[in-house]
């Protein structure tokens, strides 16, 4: 008579044997989105990660869903193999979703249902080639009766509570802003560069300031 099989047996893979993205577009904006929210919640007690397998139902390894991006809000930061809801703190708090046309009928249909019913708080949309999503941004807050579409402010801008951030689309690429700074969010690399580049600018306006006034004083000697 064989015994039962132990919870502890249950194996809970790391990989569901799909690819990432569906293109290079798709997959840079998915990890530049994860690589935004955890530098801004860098330090902090608070989970970011993303095309982590989510597993929703304790027993059943066939019960998960693969979130591009997601937030769990007063969570141990460190890194996981596998994300366990009855391990953790709760769900997510907020998801973020890049669409591709893979993608689309999923993200707009089957993983809103999942979300809705673990309890996300915030579930956003982002379709970085504007062709398969109208709006190309979107987001969703939920509500005593599901999921509420959410409007955009006067600037176009759609506002997350849960992570107090305004994400609007400019020329067409989100753009993510602290509310109550007005800062836009960077990656590393994006602030390494941006301080490079002003490095570099205010060395040529001072090195232009050096020339100027070496030629003031030719001219000075020559009269």
């Amino acid at each position: 008579m064989s015994s039962p099989i132990s919870a502890r047996d249950i194996e809970y893979p790391e990989s569901d044997g799909r690819p990432m993205g569906e293109s290079d577009l798709h997959r840079d904006w998915m990890v530049r989105i994860i690589e935004l929210l955890k530098r801004r919640y860098h330090g902090r007690q608070v989970y970011v990660s993303g095309d982590l397998l989510v597993y929703y139902e304790e027993g059943d390894p066939r019960k998960f869903v693969v979130p591009d991006a997601f937030v769990v809000k007063n969570s141990d930061p460190t890194q996981r193999r596998v994300y366990k809801l009855w391990e953790e703190s709760g769900p997510p708090d907020f998801v973020f979703e890049t669409t591709s046309l893979s993608t689309r009928r999923k993200d707009e249909v089957v993983k809103p249902r999942i979300y809705e019913r673990l309890g996300v708080k915030e579930y956003f949309l982002y379709d970085p080639t504007g062709e398969y999503l109208k709006p190309a941004l979107q987001g969703y807050r939920l509500e005593d009766d599901g999921y509420t579409q959410l409007e955009p402010d006067s600037s176009g801008a759609l506002e997350s509570r849960e992570l107090g951030l305004l994400l609007r689309l400019e020329s067409g690429a989100l753009a993510m802003f602290d509310i109550q700074t007005g800062q836009q969010l960077h990656t590393d690399a994006e602030t390494e560069r941006a301080a490079k580049e002003a490095e570099r600018t205010a060395r040529l306006a001072a090195e232009a300031e050096v020339e100027r006034l070496r030629n003031q004083l030719r001219n000075r000697g020559d009269s």
